[in-house]
């Protein structure tokens, strides 16, 4: 039988697993809700009986798993195996993950970055066709990065490069979470979008349903921005124009400096497709050196909810290797 790892996504609502092969062939997944009660004191637990429980069903034992590897939300220790502060989990204090997982599982355990592992899986199954020199922006709540130059994630000194969601794109601009005003995830997340919209809004009231419905306090969402945008909506359109204005120049400055092949554009908002694209790379042509405008691919990321485990177990594979 071929060795195989195991790729774990961590994420709020829903864990994701699946055992791979080296080549990326899937020969299981599936998922549990994340038990985020209790401070999430039971999703390492949860974790391990879940890997245990599907061991014994598909009759592996240890010697079979090269390694585990898993992406997570918030402060990543990667060479402690720990991770703070992901509040979404219910993670405040600093959980020892790696220690209590190859202690009850035997099998060696790698962890990274959430947004590193969709950006790894992205490059190896999906958008990226296996080059070498990636950027991966996820545009979700938030926006986050993974970084791939040479086959390789960057980490940076403090484990914190790809902070593509903190690029600034204006000098007087929405707060951010981060602290700083003007993030590139304050104008080009889902909650940008929306941000956008409703301070557009007044200068468009006479021509936009999406206007008045902004105006009479009701709920939208980056969704129903694109939407309108699709039935020619003039402030929906106004709205994406500024959005693919602020994230072309923000791809533009990434490949002028990394000079990827490929930069990839998923998470919730790049659902929208091809409409996205069409604001978006006319504006990193603007923008970017010549050169890199010509050369550089701007594309949909095509893996969905897998790219996080796929990413995780090619982690996985990787620090087997360096053994």
């Amino acid at each position: 039988m071929k060795k195989i790892a195991i790729g774990i996504d961590l994420g709020g609502t829903t864990i994701k697993f699946a055992f791979l092969t080296k080549d990326g062939q899937v020969k299981t997944q599936w998922a549990v809700p994340t038990p985020v009660h209790n401070s999430g004191r039971s999703i390492v637990p949860t974790i391990i009986e879940s890997i245990q429980n599907k061991m014994i069903e598909q009759a592996l034992t240890s010697d079979h798993i090269v390694a585990i590897g898993m992406g997570s939300p918030g402060s990543v220790d990667r060479a402690n195996g720990t991770v703070t502060g992901a509040y979404n989990l219910g993670w405040v204090d600093t959980v020892h993950i790696k220690e209590a997982i190859e202690q009850a599982l035997e099998i060696p355990f790698v962890l990274d970055n959430d947004a590193n592992a969709a950006a790894l899986g992205e490059q190896w199954m999906g958008a990226g066709q296996n080059e070498p020199n990636v950027v991966f922006l996820t545009l979700g709540t938030g926006v986050g990065g993974g970084v791939i130059v040479n086959g390789e994630l960057v980490h940076g000194f403090l484990d914190t490069a790809g902070e593509i969601g903190h690029l600034k794109v204006e000098d007087n601009g929405f707060a951010c979470t981060c602290g700083q005003v003007g993030c590139l995830e304050t104008v080009a997340s889902a909650t940008g979008i929306v941000n956008v919209a409703k301070k557009e809004a007044p200068y468009f009231i006479e021509s936009s349903a999406l206007a008045k419905v902004i105006v009479e306090k009701q709920m939208i969402t980056a969704k129903y921005v694109f939407e309108s945008a699709r039935s020619q909506d003039p402030l929906a359109e106004h709205v994406l124009k500024k959005v693919g204005q602020y994230l072309g120049i923000a791809c533009a400055n990434i490949a002028n400096i990394l000079n990827p092949s490929t930069i990839v554009l998923g998470g919730g908002v790049s659902k929208a497709g091809e409409l996205l694209l069409s604001y978006v790379v006319p504006n990193f042509e603007r923008n970017a050196f010549p050169t890199i405008a010509k050369h550089t691919a701007i594309k949909i990321a095509t893996l969905e909810n897998d790219a996080g485990f796929l990413g995780a177990a090619s982690l996985a594979f990787e620090s087997a290797e360096s053994k």
